[in-house]
């Protein structure tokens, strides 16, 4: 029996994986003052969010990205279940995107100069629809 993934999904998930690994094990050690800031940022699209310790929250985000990203790079995980979790990882920032005041064009879809940064998720949202729609669509 071979592994859960195929071939043709190696690049993107190590890509995605790769890129969000780094930036979950990057925040381990986030002082309160950065925590806070990208608490603010999150909160402007869940504002729950505001309920939170600043430390906690920053926890909560670098463990999350951390496991996202292992889970993209270990092929023993299926894709469509990477696939799952990278989906819902980058609604969430491109939710984030568009909440947050100057991000958007006045039509608030295109990017600003300041968007561009979180707009680039977009990527990552089709990486995680397509390791679905691969599982969900190919025979077995």
């Amino acid at each position: 029996m071979g592994l859960p993934i195929k071939l043709r999904h190696v690049p993107p998930r190590l890509a995605a994986g790769a890129f969000i690994l780094n930036s979950g094990l990057s925040k381990r050690e986030l002082d309160e003052e950065s925590a806070a800031g990208l608490q603010g940022m999150a909160a402007h699209a869940f504002p729950q969010l505001k309920d939170m310790s600043p430390q906690d929250f920053g926890k909560l985000v670098s463990t999350g990205e951390t496991a996202l990203g292992a889970a993209l790079l270990l092929p023993l995980v299926p894709s469509w279940l990477a696939g799952l979790g990278l989906t819902a990882f980058s609604t969430g920032l491109l939710r984030m995107y568009l909440k947050l005041p100057g991000m958007t064009e006045d039509d608030g879809i295109r990017p600003t100069s300041d968007g561009t940064a979180i707009a680039k998720d977009v990527f990552m949202l089709g990486i995680g629809l397509g390791l679905v729609l691969d599982a969900v669509t190919s025979k077995k």
